[in-house]
Formats: structure tokens, sequence, C-alpha cells
């Protein structure tokens, strides 16, 4: 299958388009910059110049590819509206030349959307007053070419997808615990927090565009949630720093921002059984507290 590919260049993306190329499929990924084109090349993807902005790339891209699977977004929070337009019209311009075609359209999203407080599945709607607001109309505007003869599908990835050179939530955790010397969780720390390790994500990327039944919500978390204490507690033995409990007052000063702040606060756990029993999908790559202890997120960065 030839797959058309945004966000192919990103943190997680190298690894999704080296996935699909290693299965056999052939990859094309939209490339902003010279830099961009450079890192698909090397994974043996063919570059095609454009951006979420370029919508004539973005038809083109999709009108010569089997499938189209899309993971770029261009986060802006100083500007959600046009945030959240830019990628519902990234979405309608990619799904467009799909039409009646049975072909795949995989849309990405994240498990932050569903309601806090309880194990949410993939079958449960989404929250549309919680933290990530933003991208429940990105999703159903790519459920909505499921009616339009096109195997739609979402794949919402946990909060954290860990890995080597991960730039995410725990990195700025992991920083700011450099910085103040402590270690912090918000309250009593149960809250909890799915992980996914970003290989296992890969994999599950790919049976998504190769056989994701139309209309599916699929749930990219290897760990239904892990508490943010537990994070903190590995963290604080990896620096040698010691934990603390915070207010969630307290949090919005600690924190890089308030946004973060809310978001390390927040329980939203997720079950992927339904996800794992379509798909076939069985992760097994380490758990996130695993590459907390053993990865490179605790070395001490080069000055």
């Amino acid at each position: 299958m030839h797959v058309f590919v945004t966000g192919g260049s990103g943190l997680t993306g190298p690894a999704v388009v080296a996935e699909l190329i290693a299965a056999g499929h052939t990859v094309t990924g939209l490339a902003r910059s010279d830099a961009a084109a450079a890192r698909l090349e090397s994974l043996g993807a063919t570059p095609h110049h454009g951006s979420l902005d370029d919508l004539d790339s973005l038809r083109s891209g999709a009108e010569a590819a089997d499938g189209v699977l899309h993971m770029a977004y261009g986060v802006d929070f100083s500007d959600p509206d046009g945030m959240m337009r830019r990628d519902l019209t990234a979405i309608e311009t990619l799904g467009r030349p799909l039409e009646h075609s049975g072909k795949p359209l995989v849309v990405t999203s994240g498990t932050l959307v569903v309601s806090a407080g309880r194990e949410a599945t993939e079958k449960d709607e989404p929250d549309t007053t919680g933290a990530a607001a933003y991208r429940v109309a990105s999703e159903r505007a790519c459920l909505d070419f499921a009616t339009r003869g096109v195997r739609a599908s979402v794949v919402r990835l946990a909060p954290t997808v860990h890995g080597p050179k991960d730039r995410g939530f725990i990195p700025m955790l992991i920083a700011t615990a450099r910085k103040t010397g402590v270690s912090a969780y918000v309250g009593d720390g149960a809250n909890r927090w799915p992980a996914v390790h970003r290989l296992d994500a890969a994999v599950l990327f790919r049976l998504a565009v190769e056989k994701a039944p139309a209309g599916s919500v699929l749930h990219g978390a290897a760990e239904s949630g892990v508490t943010l204490r537990s994070i903190a507690e590995v963290i604080a033995r990896g620096l040698d720093v010691p934990t603390a409990s915070l207010t969630a007052d307290e949090a919005a000063t600690h924190f890089v921002s308030p946004f973060m702040a809310v978001a390390y606060g927040l329980d939203r756990p997720v079950s992927s059984a339904y996800t794992q029993e379509l798909l076939g999908w069985s992760p097994v790559h380490p758990t996130l507290l695993e590459d907390l202890e053993h990865g490179d997120y605790l070395v001490a960065p080069t000055t």
C-alpha cells in the first residue's frame, strides 16, 4: 500500500514510517522543511514538500496514495480556535480525495479527550468540555468520512508516548524537578496517566492503516493508568531529590505553565482492550516506569 503520512518526521512519526516500510508499504511523507525531507529520506520514505496550510499539497498527496495517515498537528495554544480550524481543514482536504474508494484515513487524537474519573473505553463519547476538547471536532470530522465511503478511523494516543529522546510531558516534569529540587505531583498523586511505548504505538498505526474498520475509535494505550505519584517517585530516586505534594494553586506556579499544572492533575485512565482484540495489537515494549528507570530520561543533560 502507498501511504501518505503527515507528521512523519516528528517524534513518533519516524517510528511509524519505519514500521510501515518494514511491513512492505511505500510511504510518502509531508515535509515542511529540508531537514524534515532529509529525515524522511533517511527512513526510506519519499518527501512531499508542503505544510498543513498548503491545501494543494495535502490534496495532491492524498490523491496519489492508497491511504492517508494524519499525525501532524499545528499546536498553538495562543490561538486555539485557529488551531482547531487548521486541523479540521486539513482533515477535510485529505479525506475528500478518498471518498467512495474504501481507502483508509487514519487521524490522530489523544486519550485526554475522554471523561475523567473512570477507565474509559473506545466506545465512550469524548468530553466536549474537557482539557482536550479541541481534539473532538477533528475526531468527528474524520469519522464522518466513514459515511462517505472511506475506511476512516481515529487513533487516540496516550498523553505519554515514551521512548528515547522524548520531548513530551515526562521530560517537562523531569526538567521542573531538576530546576526546583523536588519531584512534585498534585494532591495525593493517585490520578492516572495512560502511556504507550513509541514502538508499540507505531505498530498500532500500521494495523489501523491496514485493517481498522470504518468508524473505529482506537486507544493507543499499553498501560491504562500509571499514577502520577509513582512517576514522581521514580524521578525523585533518579535525581536524588525529595517528592512533594502540591495543591492545585501551588501547582499553577510550580510547573512551566498553568496548562501543564492542570494536565498533571488529570485523572484519565483508559482501556485499550477493544483495540487490542479488534486489531490483534499486543504491546510488548517497556512500560513507562521501566523506561524511566532504564532509558535516557534521567541522564544528565550535556552542556
